[in-house]
């Protein structure tokens, strides 16, 4: 995988709010829906913490979070949908965003999963992940590496 690139490469700021550059065609018949979906991608695309849960004392969820969830939910209905998503975004995305996206692919292809984690091995941008109150700087080759390991 190529390392990250600066915001404005991955993402055309001139788009709707929402919308992806360049994202997968839209195949779906409910065109809200596909709204959602391009804007949950969207968040993930510029996403700057990978955080699963709340976060700090109060719990907060974070807006990528969020969306990460909305993909996630979309899953069982409009995999083939979220997985065009989802391998835009390994392309695009900033490096919390392809952590976000190889994560929602072992929902979907365990073994497209697996090939991604160990393409991501080898890129040395920077992504914070936040447990709770924790916050840690780690590469994205260090976290892809974690997540083979834990199988």
């Amino acid at each position: 995988m190529a390392q990250h690139r600066g915001r404005d490469e991955h993402r055309d700021t001139s788009t709707e709010a929402g919308d992806v550059a360049d994202g997968p065609p839209d195949a779906a018949s409910d065109p809200d829906a596909a709204n959602g979906l391009d804007a949950a991608v969207g968040v993930l695309a510029e996403a700057g913490t990978l955080a699963f849960g709340g976060v700090g004392l109060a719990g907060a969820v974070l807006p990528d979070t969020e969306a990460y969830r909305r993909l996630e939910q979309a899953l069982p209905s409009r995999a083939g949908e979220v997985r065009a998503r989802l391998d835009w975004l390994l392309a695009n995305g900033s490096p919390t965003g392809r952590a976000y996206a190889a994560t929602l692919l072992e929902q979907v292809d365990p073994a497209a999963a697996r090939a991604a984690w160990t393409a991501l091995r080898a890129d040395d941008a920077v992504l914070t992940s936040a447990t709770g109150c924790l916050l840690e700087q780690v590469t994205l080759g260090e976290y892809a590496a974690r997540r083979l390991a834990e199988g």
